[in-house]
């Protein structure tokens, strides 16, 4: 379900558990991500397909990078890596990047120096102490979702909003829809 304009991937850097890997790569796609990438991953990329069972790998490309230096990513994508440190910004303040990729750390340690000087920016999820790897790239492929779709404001009383804004159609199939009269 793509209800914004740009595109996103997400990546994780030495990540070595296969669920954890495999639990992002099917969020990825639930969410309608353009790509998926590990940087210098532990994992068997084989193991990681029993926690997709969206089998993400046949609906997006998925790069393996060797190291930090041999990171490609598309023209204009700015890239966005998720961690705790003095110079992050807190994720409900930031404004994401219409072209980004999102980075995530291992799962028992932190993003290496070297992809936090290759990071545009670095965010991090307000919260109490470090949540799971795949919550947390959960939790900002959410909230690019809600900051960048064409949703109705939030309602000042509990429930729905009375007016729920069209979906846009950018490019897309433009037929009219027939009614009964």
């Amino acid at each position: 379900m793509q209800n914004t304009r740009g595109f996103f991937g997400i990546g994780m850097e030495e990540v070595s558990k296969s669920f954890n890997a495999g639990n992002v790569i099917r969020t990825a796609h639930a969410f309608g991500a353009s790509f998926f990438f590990t940087i210098n991953s532990e994992v068997n990329m084989r193991e990681l397909k029993v926690s997709d069972t969206s089998s993400s790998w046949e609906h997006m490309p998925h790069y393996e990078f060797e190291s930090v230096d041999a990171m490609q990513l598309p023209k204009k994508c700015g890239l966005v890596g998720i961690e705790l440190t003095d110079r992050s910004i807190e994720l409900p303040s930031f404004r994401h990047p219409l072209q980004a990729a999102y980075v995530l750390g291992p799962e028992m340690g932190h993003l290496s120096p070297e992809m936090q000087e290759k990071c545009d920016h670095i965010v991090q999820i307000p919260m109490s102490f470090c949540v799971n790897v795949g919550i947390a790239g959960a939790i900002v492929m959410y909230d690019r979702m809600i900051s960048l779709g064409k949703w109705a404001e939030r309602p000042v009383k509990p429930g729905a909003p009375l007016k729920i804004p069209p979906r846009m159609n950018y490019g897309g199939n433009r037929r009219k829809i027939r009614t009964k009269e």
